[in-house]
């Protein structure tokens, strides 16, 4: 039979309050000494059978406990910064208050959670991150993403697409503003406003869809032939993998925590929280993989300044260069071969290989191979790195042939 440790004392307290025996043989029954039998028959006269129960072994003084205004101000802070996490809450309090000594992160957790400001969420499979597409980054304005957050409609029913545009290396939010329709012709004014503020980046990552690219040859739409002018080279992920653009869409799930939950009354109150969160993201909010550093504080403007007067594409003498028409077409030893609209009245170069195939370009950016037998142009089988030939000259210089032989760049 089991019994409580409770009512093993009151049977040793009953039988030394019936003097059949002295307390030194109810102890030996019991097992205990005499100083602990005096002990219990002293708690139980003192304060009856509660008394009987074990305390607690909690120090009655801790030095390593939060103070209360310390306390205070996290709260505070949560209260402020609502979707921030233990690490950049601690970062931001070293910043604005230096000379008090904050908890670790892991307290400061505690902290949010026993005040209620944490709402436990759902663990979810993470697939294995591909860093593949983003190893080229070393320095900022080497790979720009940019993308349409996916529309939403106000309070007053108007629609809202916000269009983000983001510096890989430093995380900086360059642009976040809401267009009227994701077209080329709403999207274009938008990245010319961006060139014109920070210069031009060497690539921008983008994914499959309108208006950054389409199913034409080369995946080329009309914007990623303005840029292609620009001497920038699009760079697009592969269909149904957001993740290889993993930090802009992580972005995404933060702004839309801050300003599209719940959404703003109209796109005027919209855009006024997209700035806000602009500012915040890039100068108040620190960033763990920038080591507790602000986006602001780890980017600096492109050295390639955006000229809106574009220069002409240019290829190689022994290259064969044929005018695309309006209809997205070139002439071909009398024949038509398909190009596709987003080129149409641009020129394209040939590159000769072998009797009857030809590499095609546009500018510097390959658009396949042609086969003068079937009169078509295909994307080639093999690997990119493994083709030979001669790539046209870039509009301007590459960022990174400046950039790795500099200072090096460390966040």
């Amino acid at each position: 039979m089991e019994t409580s440790v409770v009512d093993e004392r009151l049977q040793f307290i009953e039988e030394c309050k019936s003097q059949e025996w002295s307390m030194a043989e109810v102890c030996r029954r019991f097992e205990i000494s005499r100083k602990t039998g005096y002990k219990w028959l002293g708690r139980y006269e003192s304060g009856g059978i509660n008394a009987l129960k074990d305390g607690s072994h909690a120090p009655h003084h801790n030095p390593r406990q939060v103070l209360e205004k310390v306390e205070d101000a996290i709260v505070e802070a949560r209260g402020k910064h609502p979707h921030w996490g233990p690490v950049k809450l601690r970062s931001w309090l070293d910043r604005t208050a230096p000379d008090i000594r904050w908890p670790a992160p892991s307290t400061i957790g505690e902290i949010v959670q026993r005040h209620g400001l944490a709402v436990p969420q759902k663990r979810r499979p993470k697939a294995t991150p591909n860093s593949e597409p983003l190893k080229h980054a070393q320095g900022p304005n080497l790979v720009w993403c940019a993308d349409f957050k996916g529309w939403f409609r106000c309070q007053d029913g108007s629609r809202c697409d916000p269009l983000t545009i983001t510096d890989a290396y430093s995380r900086l939010l360059l642009r976040c503003q809401a267009a009227k329709h994701p077209d080329v012709g709403h999207t274009k004014p938008l990245f010319e406003a961006t060139f014109r503020e920070h210069g031009l980046p060497e690539r921008i990552r983008i994914d499959n869809g309108a208006p950054f690219a389409s199913v034409g040859i080369g995946g080329l739409s009309e914007l990623s032939v303005w840029w292609i002018k620009l001497g920038i080279r699009p760079e697009r992920i592969e269909p149904g993998k957001p993740g290889q653009n993993g930090r802009h869409e992580r972005m995404h799930r933060t702004l839309k925590q801050e300003t599209a939950r719940p959404p703003r009354a109209n796109l005027r109150e919209q855009q006024k929280a997209f700035d806000e969160f602009r500012q915040e993201y890039n100068e108040e909010r620190p960033h763990e993989a920038l080591k507790g550093k602000t986006p602001g504080e780890c980017y600096q403007d492109s050295p390639r300044p955006y000229r809106s007067r574009l220069r002409p594409v240019e290829y190689p003498s022994d290259f064969a260069v044929r005018l695309v028409s309006k209809g997205g077409q070139i002439r071909w030893n009398r024949a038509v071969v398909f190009v596709g609209r987003a080129l149409r009245g641009e020129p394209i170069g040939l590159e000769p290989m072998a009797e009857g195939k030809w590499r095609v370009w546009f500018s510097f950016y390959e658009l396949g191979e042609f086969d003068e037998s079937r009169l078509v142009i295909r994307w080639p089988s093999r690997p990119l790195s493994r083709r030979s030939g001669r790539i046209p000259a870039l509009p301007y210089p590459p960022l990174s042939s400046t950039l790795l032989s500099g200072e090096p760049h460390e966040p």
